[in-house]
């Protein structure tokens, strides 16, 4: 494991500390560590949600009207 120094406006510091203090986090790296586990699991949603966007921009234009689209997926809803 490696260590990294960071410098913080005292706010932030305050805030950090009162997580702590609260017992929600034991110290200041877990807190620091979660934080970083969240944003990577944000940055894996958001690659997945553009991923889908890339996906149906590539899949070319359906005929069908909207009311129609729904009505297929509400059928297979039930089905499932």
């Amino acid at each position: 494991m490696t260590t990294m120094n960071i410098s913080l406006p005292d706010q932030m510091k305050d805030w950090i500390d009162g997580r702590i203090d609260a017992g929600q986090y034991h110290n200041v790296s877990e807190y620091i560590r979660d934080l970083i586990r969240r944003d990577q699991a944000e940055h894996e949603k958001t690659l997945a949600f553009r991923a889908a966007i890339d996906y149906g921009r590539n899949s070319g234009v359906n005929g069908r009207t909207f009311k129609e689209v729904i009505s297929a997926v509400k059928v297979r809803a039930k089905s499932a």
